[in-house]
């Protein structure tokens, strides 16, 4: 009896561990939100290195995955197109080495505090996507089943 309960616990097992990975090679597209909220270059590089090796990781997996680093309040530098001291980099993974799996979302909330303290139009990259509140998107991104990660 104890023998037979073995084998179907390995068995069950087995099947559990065969489904799961036919559920990841079958479509499963993972998703990771990278939060971005300092104006510090160190922290900036850092997402942009947990993106590249996020999607460098399941692409050599043959798996899909979608990343989304949003940016807000002093971390919104990092999509200025004035300021920003990784434009290159982002113009680079959006454009060359990962188009269409990563997005850079620009806090409209924050842009507009800076238009109003600075007293001028604030412009933001062409590769990001500005975004109502980066708070909110963080959280919608959540509530959808993506994973989050704060450099």
């Amino acid at each position: 009896m104890r023998r037979l309960f073995s084998v179907m616990a390995i068995a069950t097992v087995t099947v559990l561990a065969l489904a799961s990975a036919s559920f990841a090679a079958d479509g499963k597209v993972h998703r990771v939100a990278i939060q971005v909220d300092q104006n510090d270059p160190a922290v900036m590089n850092l997402a942009l290195n947990n993106a590249t090796n996020v999607i460098e990781y399941y692409r050599g997996k043959g798996e899909d995955v979608d990343v989304d680093l949003v940016t807000y309040g002093p971390g919104l530098n990092m999509l200025r197109d004035d300021t920003s001291p990784v434009k290159d980099r982002i113009k680079q993974l959006k454009e060359l080495a990962f188009p269409g799996k990563i997005q850079f979302s620009a806090c409209e909330n924050t842009r507009k505090g800076m238009e109003k303290k600075e007293g001028h139009t604030i412009p933001i990259l062409s590769e990001a996507t500005v975004v109502p509140s980066g708070v909110v998107r963080l959280m919608e991104l959540q509530e959808q089943g993506w994973s989050y990660v704060r450099p």
